[in-house]
C-alpha cells in the first residue's frame, strides 16, 4: 500500500485529512498505508474517486495513474 502514501504526499495532505474524510481515525489509516490492517473494498473505491486515479494503481497492480473511464452511476460511494 506504499501507493496509498505515495498518492497523499504527492498532494500533500496529511493523514489526519484523508482519514477524516473517510469518516475514520488517522490510527486506521496509518495502518492502511503500514499494511497493518486490510482496506476495505469501498474504502479504496472511495480512496480511487479521491485521487482520480484506479484502484490498481493504488493496490500497485499498475503504474498507469491516470483511471480507467468510468461509468456514470446513480449512486456514487
Amino acid at each position: 500500500m506504499n501507493r496509498l502514501k505515495e498518492a497523499r504526499e504527492k498532494r500533500e495532505i496529511w493523514q489526519k485529512d484523508i482519514a477524516d474524510y473517510l469518516k475514520i481515525t488517522q490510527q486506521t489509516y496509518s495502518e492502511y498505508e503500514l499494511e497493518k490492517r486490510k482496506i476495505p473494498l469501498w474504502l479504496m473505491i472511495k480512496l480511487a474517486n479521491y485521487y482520480n486515479t484506479s484502484i490498481d494503481y493504488l493496490a500497485g497492480l499498475t503504474d498507469e495513474e491516470k483511471p480507467y473511464p468510468r461509468k456514470e452511476t446513480k449512486n456514487e460511494i
